[in-house]
């Protein structure tokens, strides 16, 4: 546990999901380009992230299966593969059916890579070290987006289409070779705990994961947290900042990359903060709902363009949405047995990408219906339609609320048949201030005795 080989393996993990995010956020900035290159409307446009997400959420629960019977290692490396043959086929892609195939095959590869990445942490590392490696797997892993954002636009302007997606497949390749030789999935001498591969076994090991209400709570979690940002980064964020706001692209692309830096600031400080507060995280959670909402409102009701400063706002916001959601994986990890864990993962992260894919189509939808019928002026992307089609992240986010604070409830239940009683939040404040002036006391004691 917590040896240089196990950050050896950790980092070789990370770079596997580093790649992964880089080839699910590469068509959110070409999706200018792509509307040119395959003549496509909004609509057609949102379906190649939605087609790409849908089945990343829908391979989650059998990828957690998959990783709890065979481990990381040849699950990391095969979803490595197939996404450079996802962009292999979006590079020579001329027509939107083509380029869907693509998608697909890249949205396949993704999802083989996060969960089984995190099935690594438990096996090598501490328990306490967990929430807040996990924080950092999320983190470095985003800084994906910035390869999107700044070399991947680079060579897309100015070597085109083709060398620009053929560039991300050969980087997955990289990332295949590297996983195959590299991860391992447990420390030498370390029995491998895993689920039997029976069919009756698995269908058990899911209900019972399911049936968990801290799992539940994670998936939540992730639906709620996670889907805004996500929506921004892979598909509507740069329309909207360019052609809606009126943001210089190069500032667009500046503003999307405050979403790694956000991350890398915010991720560690929440990861140790959920291993002092276990009891405080839902709390959490709700917070950074609450802030998503208002500056999303802050912004969709300014009149006219919004200033820099508060689109800087809403960035910083949603880039906050990428480490919240972790915690719902340190929920399914704090209510579920080591061998489940993977399954357990897989369904929380169904939620997020589910919620994404499911509002960027909606937005797709009612830019093209504002455009037929004459609202936006003939300009697809014209800022009162954004308004309008991104309000529906509300609803997304006002379900998700609910859903939190239904599953918080059984959960606090369960715990309280256990003796585990959670305080009210001011008695906690308060008695947290007292253990801060108590220890602040004993400093100046020990002070002024030396």
């Amino acid at each position: 546990m917590d040896s240089k080989r196990a950050y050896v393996i950790w980092g070789v993990g990370v770079f596997a999901y580093l790649v992964a995010v880089t080839q699910r956020t590469s068509f959110g900035v070409a999706g200018l380009d792509a509307t040119t290159r395959f003549n496509a409307t909004a609509s057609a446009l949102s379906a190649f992230s939605v087609v790409q997400l849908l089945v990343y959420a829908g391979l989650q629960i059998p990828v957690g299966v998959l990783v709890d019977r065979f481990g990381s290692r040849s699950i990391v490396a095969i979803g490595a593969l197939v996404m450079s043959l996802g962009q292999l086929q979006l590079a020579a892609a001329t027509s939107v059916p083509a380029g869907v195939i693509g998608r697909v095959l890249v949205g396949a590869g993704d999802a083989l890579t996060f969960i089984a990445v995190l099935r690594l942490l438990p096996a090598w590392f501490d328990g306490r070290r967990v929430p807040v490696l996990t924080q950092w797997t999320g983190i470095l892993g985003q800084l994906g987006q910035l390869i999107s954002v700044i070399p991947f636009v680079l060579l897309l302007h100015t070597a085109g289409w083709g060398p620009a997606f053929l560039s991300l497949a050969g980087l997955s390749v990289l990332a295949f070779v590297v996983a195959a030789a590299a991860l391992r999935n447990q420390p030498p001498g370390v029995d491998a705990d895993r689920n039997a591969s029976g069919l009756r076994e698995t269908g058990v090991s899911l209900a019972r994961a399911w049936k968990q209400p801290g799992t539940r709570l994670g998936l939540w979690t992730h639906f709620t947290v996670q889907f805004s940002g996500t929506v921004f980064v892979l598909t509507w964020g740069y329309p909207f900042l360019v052609s809606g706001q009126g943001v210089p692209p190069a500032a667009a692309s500046v503003l999307m990359s405050l979403f790694v830096f956000v991350g890398i600031i915010c991720g560690p400080w929440l990861g140790g903060w959920v291993s002092r507060h276990p009891l405080r995280r839902s709390t959490m959670v709700l917070l950074i709902v609450g802030a998503t909402a208002l500056a999303w409102l802050a912004v969709l009701v300014y009149p006219g363009r919004a200033p820099l400063w508060l689109l800087v706002v809403l960035v910083l916001v949603l880039a906050v949405g990428g480490p919240g959601s972790m915690i719902g994986f340190d929920f399914a990890r704090t209510f579920n047995p080591a061998h489940r864990l993977g399954t357990a993962s897989g369904i929380v992260n169904v939620g997020g990408f589910f919620a994404a894919l499911l509002t960027m189509y909606v937005v797709g939808l009612t830019l093209d219906l504002l455009f037929n019928s004459g609202y936006s002026h003939g300009q697809l992307y014209a800022l009162d339609s954004f308004r309008i089609a991104l309000s529906v992240q509300f609803a997304v986010m006002f379900a998700g609320a609910v859903g939190i604070l239904v599953s918080r409830r059984e959960v606090r239940r369960r715990m309280a048949l256990e003796g585990i009683t959670v305080p009210p939040l001011r008695q906690a404040i308060a008695a947290n201030r007292a253990r801060r002036r108590t220890y602040r006391e004993q400093v100046k004691a020990r002070q002024s005795g030396s």
